[in-house]
C-alpha cells in the first residue's frame, strides 16, 4: 500500500502541478473566464487606436491586472501598457509556445467576478466610420478650392 501523499509528489515532480482548467486558462492568457473583466481580440489590439472601453476598464478598476499575449508586437502593445503605468496597474506580458491564443489583452482580477459580456465586439475602425463625413463628388475632388 503506497502512501497517497508520495504518490502525488511523484506524479507532481515527473508532470508538473495540477492546474485547474488548462484549457481555459491556455485561451485566457494564464487566468480563468470567472475572473476577467474585459477581453480584446489580438485583431483589436493590432488597430491603430485605443480603445475606450479598455481604457476606462483599466482606469477604473484599481486592484485588475493586465495580461497581455506575448505573441503580439510590443508596438502594439506599447499603447496600453502607458495607460496602466500611468494607473500603476500590473501587468503581465504571457508568451505560451504550445499556444497561441486569439486573445490579445485581458484586464482581470485574482478573484471571481463573474462578469457576463466581456468581450469588446465594436472595433475601434467602426466607430471612426460611424462620424458623419463631408461627402465629396468626384468634380470637387478634381477642382479642389
Amino acid at each position: 500500500m503506497t502512501n497517497p501523499n508520495l504518490d502525488d509528489y511523484l506524479q507532481q515532480g515527473m508532470y508538473g502541478t495540477k492546474e485547474t482548467k488548462p484549457e481555459e486558462r491556455r485561451k485566457f492568457l494564464g487566468t480563468i473566464r470567472e475572473r476577467i473583466v474585459l477581453a480584446l481580440m489580438q485583431n483589436q489590439v493590432r488597430e491603430e487606436n485605443v480603445y475606450k472601453e479598455a481604457e476606462e476598464a483599466i482606469t477604473g478598476n484599481k486592484g485588475a491586472k493586465l495580461y497581455l499575449n506575448g505573441h503580439l508586437d510590443y508596438s502594439y502593445l506599447s499603447k496600453y501598457l502607458k495607460i496602466a503605468s500611468k494607473q500603476n496597474m500590473e501587468y503581465t506580458i504571457v508568451t505560451n509556445n504550445d499556444y497561441n491564443s486569439e486573445i490579445g489583452l485581458l484586464i482581470a482580477y485574482d478573484h471571481a467576478v463573474d462578469k457576463e459580456d466581456i468581450y469588446v465586439t465594436e472595433t475601434a475602425t467602426e466607430k471612426k466610420a460611424e462620424e458623419p463625413k463631408e461627402k465629396k463628388g468626384f468634380f470637387a475632388k478634381l477642382f479642389k478650392r
